[in-house]
């Protein structure tokens, strides 16, 4: 079955949550409050600019004439 051509392939949170599993497994921390807090800083370090890239490369973004 295809998808029609407007559906994005990969969900553009898809990509953030990629990115912050990566983190994750680099950084090893071994306790549930260690963890949070670490979820909380990488979070705060993913910038407009690249969640915007997320959706247009999503096929999300508006077409700019």
């Amino acid at each position: 079955m295809r998808r029609r051509e407007q559906e994005p392939s990969t969900p553009s949170i898809e990509q953030a949550f990629a990115k912050i599993k990566h983190w994750m497994r680099q950084a090893q921390k071994r306790t549930v409050e260690d963890t949070w807090r670490h979820i909380g800083h990488l979070v705060e370090t993913i910038e407009a600019a690249e969640c915007n890239n997320y959706f247009e490369n999503a096929g999300y973004a508006s077409v700019k004439m």
